[in-house]
């Protein structure tokens, strides 16, 4: 009898990776349904960060919340409390950019709104989390809407950025062309145990690889508008006492920045949330590991979660597979005993798209033949 750990990240924009685990798992069970599967679904800070802790751990709690969405109307969303450790006595927030200030929540590029979008519903929970009176804040910050800094999130908090008239700047990018002044004396402090913010681009703030001119384009950005927003964080850049080349600075439009500015830690996201999940106990227990995400590709391999959650299986010689929606023509798969592809399974991109649960479960009746 195996045991199996399936922990994939989410198949960006088709299934969650909760849903996407639990397909696997069902799938694997139909070969081998004696075998005992472990369901321990993974993210990078981005969308289904939530969904992974709650599953992984299952004393956890969500906290509903109502919050001011990417619109700038309301959203109904949760943060998800942990429950208390020795290094938190009172409990770990864990909040996600995504699911309050994400881009997903605009449904269809005809909503997008890339100067006028903001981070507000995001410092909303936050600040929910606080009033709480947990011991520690896990952030995951990717999956974001806007490109406004952070400024949303942070007067959220309680700061205050307004212009030379000491007005208070508009929202969402749009606004930080009238910046003129940063107040962040009504900030709360820090938690006990931190602030940690899951992130998995290494981005700084400023120029051909910042926050504008990289991921601006992806949220309806033009080229104008690329460096009219690039300009706006270089004047927010020059008001908060933080680097704006640090890595990650430039993560989720800049929100990583005004994070390190509030006294905030970034760190690589998969691997975060592989500790606090319990990743490496699990793998060492297991037989067989199963990891996967939506597309994999050269770039799959730098800090992404198959990556890593190949390296902590390999570390403890446990052969592990890799599951995709697509994997790319030419990408080194060396590293995985076994790999399995939607796309091929269901005989089109379209197909696998339209229905992954059903070929999630097909590549994990396949895994289970070939590794069983």
């Amino acid at each position: 009898m195996h045991t199996v750990v399936i922990a994939p990240d989410s198949f960006k924009g088709t299934i969650g990776a909760a849903d996407a685990a639990a397909a696997l798992g069902e799938g694997w069970h139909r070969v081998r349904p004696h075998d005992r599967v472990r369901l321990l679904p993974m993210a990078d800070g981005g969308e289904g960060t939530l969904d992974a802790f709650a599953t992984a751990v299952p004393a956890a709690t969500r906290m509903p919340v109502t919050v001011t969405g990417p619109e700038g109307t309301p959203v109904e969303a949760s943060w998800l409390l942990l429950p208390p450790d020795g290094s938190a006595p009172r409990g770990t927030a864990v909040v996600e950019l995504a699911g309050t200030s994400g881009i997903e929540l605009l449904g269809t590029p005809a909503r997008l709104r890339p100067l006028d979008a903001g981070t507000r519903g995001f410092g909303e929970a936050v600040a929910a989390a606080l009033a709480h009176g947990v011991s520690r804040l896990v952030l995951g910050i990717g999956s974001s809407a806007s490109t406004d800094g952070g400024t949303g999130l942070l007067t959220a908090l309680g700061a205050r950025f307004t212009d030379a008239e000491h007005r208070p700047i508009a929202e969402g990018g749009r606004g930080l062309a009238r910046l003129a002044r940063a107040d962040l004396s009504g900030l709360p402090p820090l938690p006990p145990g931190g602030v940690t913010v899951l992130s998995d681009v290494t981005n700084p703030l400023l120029g051909a690889w910042g926050a504008a001119a990289v991921f601006g384009p992806q949220k309806g950005t033009s080229p104008d508008g690329v460096i009219a927003l690039d300009a706006g964080l270089g004047r927010l850049a020059g008001l908060l006492p933080a680097d704006p080349t640090t890595a990650g600075a430039g993560a989720a439009g800049g929100a990583g920045f005004a994070l390190l500015a509030w006294g905030a830690t970034l760190v690589p996201g998969s691997a975060a949330v592989a500790e606090l999940v319990g990743l490496a106990a699990a793998v060492g227990e297991a037989s067989v590991v199963i990891t996967g995400e939506g597309s994999y590709d050269a770039q799959s391999a730098a800090g992404k979660v198959p990556a890593h959650v190949g390296a902590v299986a390999a570390a403890r010689e446990v052969p592990v597979a890799l599951v995709a929606g697509r994997i790319a023509g030419g990408t080194d798969v060396s590293a995985f005993a076994a790999t399995a592809s939607l796309t091929d399974l269901a005989g089109s991109p379209g197909a696998a798209m339209a229905d992954p649960a059903r070929w999630l479960a097909a590549a994990g009746s396949a895994l289970a033949s070939a590794l069983g």
